[in-house]
Parts: structure tokens; sequence; C-alpha cells
């Protein structure tokens, strides 16, 4: 069993990079009445405690959302912002959203949402705190969740593969993984988020995607300091394809402030 778990990296950079792009996303996307389906391969447990040990230990929350907050990226109306003040509402001040409780906090009850988490622990956390959403919670592996699931009824929606990719062979099964899935469900909205490390391991995912030659592509990169001595991860990648309208603007905002750290 894979032993990542996020609850160590709640709320960093990388969060903050995916999660305003996937908040911006969903509100653009949610704006017509048309029901919308939206997945989730690798949904971790889906709400997070920043003052607990795990995260206060890597003290990635606060060179995080805490650091950006306290420098005004976004606005209280801004998607992300809105879910963020939602969800300490209703949780607690030092809680913080997985993509499945921000995604929660922008649906619509005629929205669909299916999640899949193989972690057991992980699991059992998603489908407490996901009960009463109207989420369908899988503990099942979420690439082969995906592609029974799909093309999907509705149509419209929006996936978020989100590995943590403990497993190398994740950046070479991916391009083809994501080919064969726009070829089902042409229509939807992929959003594929990476690791930038030192290494480099995700250029070559990156070179054979691009020659699948899928349509609205947008790649959009942050790079950062390591969070700590050592640490691998200097940026953050989302590849998207079928890209909604304004998500390149939001894109450009976010360069500008990361570059700006």
């Amino acid at each position: 069993m894979l032993s990542y778990q996020h609850i160590y990296h709640a709320g960093n950079l990388a969060d903050v990079q995916k999660h305003a792009l996937l908040a911006r996303m969903l509100s653009y996307m949610t704006v017509k009445d048309k029901p919308l389906s939206y997945f989730e391969t690798h949904a971790g447990r889906g709400l997070y405690a920043l003052d607990a040990a795990e995260a206060v230990k890597t003290g990635e929350a606060s060179a995080g959302i805490d650091a950006v907050e306290a420098l005004g990226w976004f606005s209280q109306d801004h998607p992300y912002m809105a879910a963020l003040t939602q969800v300490r509402a209703q949780y607690g001040g030092r809680s913080y959203p997985g993509s499945p409780v921000l995604a929660a906090q922008l649906l619509r009850p005629q929205d669909r949402m299916t999640l899949a988490e193989l972690h057991p622990r992980e699991f059992e956390a998603l489908d407490r705190t996901m009960n009463g959403t109207g989420a369908r919670c899988l503990k099942q592996d979420g690439f082969e969740m995906l592609l029974a699931a799909t093309p999907p009824e509705p149509r419209r929606g929006l996936v978020l593969i989100d590995p943590s990719y403990e497993l190398k062979s994740d950046y070479d099964m991916l391009p083809g993984f994501v080919a064969k899935l726009h070829r089902k469900w042409n229509v939807g909205v992929v959003a594929l988020w990476y690791p930038i490390l030192t290494s480099g391991a995700h250029q070559p995912m990156l070179q054979a995607l691009e020659a699948k030659d899928l349509p609205g592509v947008l790649r959009h990169e942050v790079q950062f300091g390591p969070a700590r001595p050592g640490h691998r991860m200097i940026g953050s990648g989302l590849y998207l394809i079928n890209t909604p309208f304004g998500t390149s603007d939001e894109a450009d905002r976010l360069s500008t402030l990361f570059a700006a750290l």
C-alpha cells in the first residue's frame, strides 16, 4: 500500500496553485444551469487540520496559504477564498479543504461528484467528511474508476488527476492514459497535476503529452523554493485539456504573484 498522506503538505504552495485554478474553473463551469460531472482519481481525506502535528512539522502551510493570504493574493469574492471561508466557518479556522471539499463548496445539487481513494485510512476519513454532500466515494484505483465511469452522464464535466507520483511508472503511463480518456470523453475538462522536481522527472511526460496534440491545452507552472533543505519539489504544474474560458487569465495572474515571492 502506498504511504503518501497529504496532511504533511496540505495548504502548501502547490495546493494554492492547484486549488485556485480548480476553483476558478468550477466557478465558470457552474454559471450555466446545465449539470456537470466531477471526478477525482486520488481524493485523499478531503479535509485537513493545519494545526495538526503533521502539518506543523513540515511548516508547508505556513509558507503556503498562510503566507499568500497575508499578502492579499485573493479577494473575498474569489471562488477559492469564498470556499475557504465557508470551510473555516463549518470546521474551524485552521481547517483546509482538500480538492473534494473545495469542489463540494462550488458544485450544485444537480452536479455529480465521484471520488476515488485507495489508502484505507484516507478513504475512511474521506467517506466521513463527504457524507451528506452527495458525493460517491469509492475505495478503488482512481485510473480504473475513471475509465469505467466515462463518458459520464451528464457529459459536461471535469476530472482532477492528482497522483502522488510515488510510483515512478505514473510519469510513463499518464500520457497514454490521458489520451485514452480524451478519446472516451472528448468534451471533458482534464486537469493533470504534477510536481516540478529537481530531477526534472516531469519533462518526458510533458513531451509525450504535447505529442498527443490534445485540444484546448493550457500548461501552467509555478516555481518556489524547497520547503526545507534537501526537499526535491521546487514547483507545481497543471496540464489542462479543454481549458475553460478565463482560466488562462487566472493562470497569468498567479504566475506574476508566484514570481514575486
